[in-house]
C-alpha cells in the first residue's frame, strides 16, 4: 500500500468546516489509482480559529472514509518541521511526502538562505528514518503580503529560486526529490478566501499541482480533473 504524508503550513491543515486540498486529493487517487494507498500522519486536526487551536475534527462533508491524518500545523514551517520530520517518517512509515511549507517561514522566521538550510535538514532527517522516501515539495505560494511587502516578496522570490536548485543538488535515484509546479493559474484574488488560505477552488488547485507531479514522474493516478472530485 502506498503511504502519502502530507506535510505543511496552516494552507495544508485547513480550518474548521473546510474539505482542505488533502481531501481533494484523497478523492483524486481513489478514482484514479491503481493501487491501494492511504494518507498517514502523527496529527489529524483542523485548525480551530474560535480556540486559536488544532482541536477540531469538523471537515466539511465528514466522509468516514477520508484518512484525516498529516503533519501539518497553524503557523509552523520548515523550522518547525525539520526537527520532527525524522520521526513523524520512522513512526508513521510514509512512502511519499507531499510538502508545503516556506511562508510562514520567510514571513515570521528566516530568511531565503536560511529557509533553504532548514530544507536540507528536513531532508536529512527524512532520509535518516527511511533512505528510499520520496518527496514531491511545492514552492511557496505568494500571499497578499507580496502585494504590499516588496522585501518580503522578494525574498519569496529568491527562495523558490534556491528550493529549485536544491531539490536538484539533493536529488537521487533512492530517494527521488521532486519539485512540483505552481498550481496553474493560480490567483489570491480567485482561489483564496483572504488573501492567503485557499477556498474550494483553491484547494483544487493545490491538489491538482501535487496530483500532477505524481502522475508525471512516477505514473500514480491520472490527470487531476475538478469536475470529478467536486
Amino acid at each position: 500500500m502506498l503511504r502519502f504524508m502530507p506535510i505543511g503550513d496552516s494552507m495544508t491543515i485547513g480550518s474548521a468546516g473546510e474539505h482542505t486540498w488533502r481531501y481533494r486529493l484523497w478523492q483524486h487517487l481513489r478514482a484514479t489509482c491503481d493501487e491501494e494507498f492511504t494518507l498517514v500522519g502523527p496529527r489529524e486536526t483542523l485548525y480551530d480559529k474560535a480556540t486559536d487551536a488544532p482541536v477540531s475534527l469538523d471537515y466539511a462533508g465528514r466522509d468516514p472514509g477520508f484518512p484525516r491524518a498529516h503533519l501539518a500545523g497553524w503557523g509552523e514551517g520548515w523550522i518547525h518541521m525539520a526537527p520532527v520530520v525524522e520521526d513523524a517518517v520512522r513512526t508513521c512509515r510514509p512512502d511519499v511526502l507531499l510538502v508545503s511549507l516556506g511562508l510562514i517561514d520567510l514571513g515570521f522566521y528566516t530568511d531565503a538562505g536560511q529557509t533553504i538550510d532548514n530544507v536540507r535538514a528536513f531532508v536529512a532527517g527524512a532520509r535518516a528514518a527511511n533512505d528510499r522516501i520520496r518527496m514531491v515539495l511545492l514552492p511557496v505560494i505568494p500571499n497578499v503580503r507580496a502585494r504590499q511587502d516588496e522585501p518580503f516578496a522578494a525574498q519569496v522570490d529568491l527562495f523558490n529560486k534556491l528550493l529549485a536548485k536544491t531539490v536538484a543538488d539533493l536529488d537521487e535515484p533512492r530517494s527521488p526529490l521532486l519539485l512540483a509546479s505552481p498550481p496553474d493559474g493560480y490567483a489570491i484574488d480567485t482561489h483564496t478566501y483572504d488573501g492567503t488560505h485557499p477556498n474550494e477552488r483553491g484547494e483544487h488547485a493545490l491538489a491538482a499541482a501535487f496530483a500532477t507531479t505524481l502522475h508525471q514522474a512516477w505514473g500514480i493516478g491520472g490527470e487531476y480533473t475538478a469536475t470529478r472530485t467536486a
